[in-house]
């Protein structure tokens, strides 16, 4: 199973499903990131946490244990 943590500075990965439950995963999916969305990876900060994604025309930064709920493609 790959997550969007996994994800490589540069490259895009369409959503598969969403892992986590309630408030976390209804968060999750109000920031626009739902099943079949297509993410880029822009940058991650220096320590490695947050990343900086391209999702639906604007950015959005998100949590590496937030990342690891979110499977891709």
């Amino acid at each position: 199973m790959k997550t969007l943590k996994d994800v490589k500075i540069g490259q895009s990965a369409v959503i598969e499903k969403l892992h986590g439950e309630g408030a976390l995963k209804r968060r999750i999916m109000d920031m626009g990131l739902t099943k079949g969305t297509e993410v880029y990876v822009r940058k991650v900060a220096p320590l490695g946490d947050p990343l900086e994604l391209t999702v639906r025309g604007y950015e959005l930064s998100v949590r590496k244990d937030d990342a690891a709920l979110i499977e891709v493609l």
